[in-house]
């Protein structure tokens, strides 16, 4: 396998969310056991904007972009400069800290355009990066595809609040070793787990002392459960020099389908990942871009009701694995799930497999996620609670039926 073969081969997909379905499945038939379990099909890979519909008013501010024509058709690189200002002021009240439009902040082809652009501004041929396990799927990838090295640093997320949360002697090793950039998530995919003020406080003081760029991806900090606080990086008075934020409202809002993400941050950076664009998709789609209007900007009592809706997915579901004594965190806030198996008769791979002749059943396994965390599956419980619960149900069925 040459250089390039490698290169790609990294960025292997067939397991990832929404790929599922260009499997193979032949080699597992003859790993089954007993039949068929009947109930409605489930793809807990990915969030249900059905059960969950988009923010009121993103079809017609959407409409409201494509009647503009060429104006909104084609923005500057970075996103139209009204949509933009709008975003800065929105995103400085949530985080606490001023976001300059016009240096700071590009809009981009969904959150994974953004950290794809991110990451690209800052890892080159043997840039070390501190990479949290478990952590987002497409982190560990992106860092070997622009040729950097991947440094570990573990996440604890088997505990209870403020005892999860990253190995700080990890992450500060790390840094002494010449890591130049760090990435990860909170609230985290896949476990939910929402970084204490304490370690932010921590992560922001390393960073600044030796140096390091952070890109930090805040997806569902809007998705906060039962009271949870919420610590922005880059509202810290040590916050790095070098900060990239990630967010959009593809998930907590439903709008995935309009692929729209932000990053706001250090302005070199920014400028960076605009040049970048330039040459990867020009711009995030025009006319998608207006749908942003709705985004911190929905009807009185939304918010409240969408999340209070996924808290009770989520009570239901951490109850039912629970009760059926497979290990599982509460998550803190996001839309996922990610249960420990315990020792199966299959490979966890072949139970994933499995889930999806017999049970109807599509979850993420943990393996994406992590180089050890294989005896895990991701559920994202953004669906109908009905067929939400029903499939968990057939999951613990599976699970006792190919016990070790």
């Amino acid at each position: 396998m040459n250089a390039l073969e490698k290169k790609f081969a990294a960025l292997a997909a067939d397991a990832a969310p929404g790929q599922e379905v260009r499997q193979d499945l032949s080699g597992v038939q003859a790993e089954m056991m007993g039949g068929l379990l009947s109930g409605t099909p489930v793809d807990f890979s990915h969030g249900d904007v059905d059960a969950h519909p988009p923010t009121p008013g993103s079809a017609e501010v959407w409409q409201n972009g494509f009647k503009a024509g060429g104006q909104q058709a084609y923005t500057e690189y970075r996103g139209a400069k009204e949509i933009r200002e709008k975003v800065a002021l929105r995103l400085t009240n949530f985080t606490g800290r001023e976001v300059n439009a016009k240096s700071e902040l590009i809009i981009t082809p969904g959150t994974q355009g953004a950290l794809f652009l991110a990451l690209g501004s800052c890892v080159t041929s043997g840039t070390k990066v501190a990479v949290l396990e478990p952590d987002y799927f497409a982190n560990r990838k992106l860092v070997v595809f622009f040729g950097g090295e991947v440094v570990p640093v573990a996440l604890k997320f088997s505990g209870q609040g403020d005892e999860n949360g990253p190995n700080l002697a990890q992450l500060e090793a790390a840094f002494q070793s010449g890591t130049e950039v760090l990435v990860f998530s909170t609230p985290n995919n896949p476990t939910g787990v929402v970084y204490s003020a304490a370690d932010i406080a921590e992560i922001a003081r390393l960073s600044s002392e030796y140096g390091v760029t952070v890109i930090v991806d805040q997806l569902y900090s809007r998705l906060l459960y039962s009271n949870e606080t919420y610590t922005h990086l880059r509202s810290d008075p040590s916050a790095p020099k070098n900060l990239i934020t990630i967010m959009g409202p593809s998930k907590t809002e439903s709008l995935s389908g309009f692929r729209l993400g932000v990053a706001f941050g250090t302005a070199s950076l920014i400028e960076r990942m605009e040049r970048l664009q330039a040459i990867v998709s020009l711009r995030a789609a025009g006319y998608n871009q207006a749908a942003l209007e709705t985004w911190f900007n929905e009807p009185e009592g939304w918010m409240d009701t969408r999340i209070a809706a996924h808290q009770a997915i989520r009570d239901d579901l951490v109850d039912l694995f629970r009760g059926a004594k497979i290990e599982v965190t509460v998550p803190q806030a996001g839309s996922y799930v990610f249960p420990k198996l315990p020792p199966l008769s299959v490979s966890s791979e072949e139970f994933v497999k499995l889930l999806r002749i017999q049970a109807a059943v599509t979850v993420t396994p943990g393996s994406e996620f992590a180089p050890g965390t294989g005896d895990s599956i991701r559920l994202n419980f953004s669906q109908d609670h009905e067929a939400a619960v029903a499939a968990t149900k057939r999951i613990i069925q599976m699970i006792e039926r190919y016990k070790a």
